[in-house]
């Protein structure tokens, strides 16, 4: 059964609670600066495992000392849903070892 997209005031509400994420278009996303490119993988495969606990997969994008996330919901038409935000607010609760700015 195909979920259903938020609408542009859910969007708005759901995204003034996160920390970091920015819309862009019909994706959330976040840059998460890591320590070294060890950490960043590490990182990485938490999310993944994360992604697999809750059927709801992000793009993700390692680089060096960093890690992108990004969050549609492909079964919403590729928009934003309920599941992106869950999802979104699920890895804000990651502990990572940050990288000094």
């Amino acid at each position: 059964m195909p979920t259903t997209p938020l609408t542009e005031q859910q969007i708005a509400e759901r995204l003034a609670k996160l920390s970091g994420w920015e819309r862009s278009g019909d994706k959330i996303t976040k840059l998460f600066r890591l320590k070294n490119y060890s950490a960043g993988l590490a990182f990485a495969c938490a999310v993944g495992t994360i992604a697999e606990a809750m059927d709801h997969h992000p793009e993700i994008v390692i680089g060096w000392r960093k890690v992108t996330i990004s969050y549609s919901t492909h079964d919403a038409g590729d928009k934003l849903s309920h599941k992106d935000f869950d999802a979104a607010e699920v890895v804000d609760r990651l502990p990572y070892p940050a990288a000094e700015m």
